[in-house]
C-alpha cells in the first residue's frame, strides 16, 4: 500500500521492566527515549533502535515466558547487524548467550539467535551479497511492484 514507509515499533510486554531494561539497554545497547505513566504507574516504556524504529516496553506482564516460536503470533524479532561476529562478540562479552550459534540461513544471510528475559526470540541477520532479499528488491524495481511482478517462491 503505498503511504507505508517503515515498521516503526514493536510493543512487547513483558514481565519484569527492570529485566526487561537491563537486556536491551545494558547488554543490546539501545537507548531509553522516554517512559509514560497512566493512573501514577508506568505505562510504557519506549526504546530507540534507529530514529524512526522502536521497541516498546509494557510492563506487568503475565505469565514466565512468551509464548514461542510454534504458537500462533510474533514468531520473533529480527535485529539487523552490519557486522555480526562484531555484534555477537559484544553480546558475549555482556553476558548475553546465544541461542542459535552464527550460521548461514537458507536466504543466504548470516544469522544467530538470543531471546530476552521474557523469552522473545531475537534473530541478528548480516545481509550478504547473495541474500535473497536483495535480489527479490532488485527484481521488483526491474519489473515493477503490483500485478505484474511474478513473486518467486525457493524450495529450501
Amino acid at each position: 500500500m503505498k503511504g507505508i514507509s517503515s515498521l516503526a515499533h514493536v510493543a512487547l510486554k513483558v514481565r519484569d521492566v527492570h529485566a526487561s531494561l537491563d537486556f536491551y539497554v545494558n547488554k543490546l545497547g539501545f537507548a531509553e527515549m522516554f517512559r509514560l505513566e497512566r493512573e501514577g504507574r508506568l505505562w510504557i516504556v519506549y526504546l530507540r533502535v534507529t530514529d524512526d524504529q522502536y521497541i516498546e516496553l509494557f510492563p506487568d506482564g503475565v505469565g514466565e515466558r512468551s509464548a514461542g516460536a510454534t504458537i500462533t503470533g510474533i514468531n520473533h524479532i529480527c535485529l539487523g547487524v552490519d557486522d555480526i561476529d562484531l555484534v555477537i562478540g559484544q553480546l558475549k562479552a555482556a553476558g548475553v548467550k546465544l541461542t542459535a550459534d552464527k550460521k548461514m540461513g537458507v536466504d543466504h544471510n548470516f544469522q544467530a539467535w538470543i531471546e530476552d528475559p521474557d523469552g522473545n526470540r531475537l534473530e541478528l541477520m548480516q545481509l550478504t551479497d547473495r541474500a535473497m532479499q536483495l535480489e527479490a528488491i532488485r527484481n521488483m524495481k526491474a519489473g515493477g511492484a503490483g500485478p505484474t511482478y511474478a513473486v518467486p517462491t525457493y524450495k529450501v
